[in-house]
């Protein structure tokens, strides 16, 4: 039987068969990986197929399909920036709207049940977090490592187009600890995040139509060692989310009704901004139809518990003139 050879210097002369077939193969693998890449592309860029829907529910059965479709492509293609992306904003959204919401509604109700629910929003919101560092990790490696190091040194190499992938991250980490209030390592990651999402903010503070004012909105109630009044702070945010949305997003009266009148037991502002977020039309911008469907619904929610959520002032008592 006539072996031919593999070696470097034999191979083309005497083997032109092996050739054509590590032709064939390596063709195979190149469109397998370009197939893969293309449609990745047109996953990270459907987002707007769900945002504009008017069916919370739909989208709540469809997108479990569509994570699993992302994280499939990354195992094929696991440095594809876009899916990365989409990935952490997908997990990020899916866990608040249709996890979240679901145990902060469950929870008076039913704790032990609401806790199992509170571990698998952290769950995914973690997951989020690991696609939108990977994300970065493809820009600049080690990234990180370089974070847990010195946070505002790994940041400096960002840049504008890195926007979208420090606000999900960030986003996502922080979702994460507020679920994990019994989890001290995941809330010593608190400054990490709180860097990312400052960075963003430097970087693009229109971003997505001011999102991350409307982030800041609640955060900066939480902010350790912030200038200022946080309340101030906070109402500033609020006032730039509505100038860069033109009044068309639901979201950050929802948060300023949650952050701060709830706190202040201030019935009458929780209400009317409540009532706000209600009045947004959600067919106005359609792209962001179905996130302000999902706000509106929290706001109806949150008006229904007004009387469990702010206590009414005690009447001072009057003497009686026939005594």
């Amino acid at each position: 039987m006539n072996v031919c050879p593999i070696s470097v210097t034999q191979t083309k002369r005497s083997c032109p068969w092996l050739l054509l077939v590590l032709a064939v193969g390596l063709s195979g693998c190149s469109i397998k990986r370009l197939a893969v890449n293309k449609l990745g592309d047109a996953l990270a860029g459907g987002g707007n197929t769900f945002a504009s829907e008017d069916d919370p529910e739909l989208v709540k059965a469809a997108v479990p399909f569509s994570l699993k479709l992302m994280e499939s492509l990354l195992a094929e293609s696991p440095q594809h920036q876009g899916l990365l992306l989409a990935a952490a904003s997908g997990f990020t959204q899916f866990g608040y709207a249709f996890v979240q919401q679901e145990v902060d509604e469950l929870e008076p109700k039913d704790f032990s049940a609401a806790q199992v629910l509170r571990g698998r929003a952290r769950r995914l919101y973690l997951r989020a977090r690991d696609y939108g560092l990977r994300g970065l990790e493809t820009s600049h490696r080690g990234f990180a490592t370089e974070l847990r190091r010195d946070a505002k040194a790994a940041l400096q190499w960002t840049k504008a187009k890195d926007v979208p992938l420090l606000y999900w991250t960030a986003a996502s980490w922080a979702a994460a600890i507020s679920m994990s209030k019994d989890n001290p390592d995941l809330i010593a990651d608190l400054p990490i995040m709180e860097s990312m999402m400052d960075r963003a903010l430097e970087l693009n503070e229109a971003f997505d139509g001011g999102s991350i004012h409307a982030f800041l909105i609640t955060y900066e109630m939480a902010r350790q060692g912030g200038q200022g009044d946080p309340v101030t702070r906070s109402r500033r945010h609020f006032d730039r989310a509505l100038e860069l949305s033109n009044g068309q997003e639901a979201g950050p009266f929802v948060s300023l009704a949650e952050a701060v009148a709830l706190p202040r037991q201030d019935r009458k502002e929780f209400v009317a901004l409540l009532n706000r977020a209600l009045a947004v039309k959600a067919d106005a911008r359609p792209e962001r139809r179905l996130v302000n469907l999902l706000m509106q619904r929290r706001a109806r929610w949150l008006l229904e518990r007004a009387d469990d959520l702010i206590l009414e002032p005690e009447k001072p008592q009057t003497n009686n003139p026939e005594k």
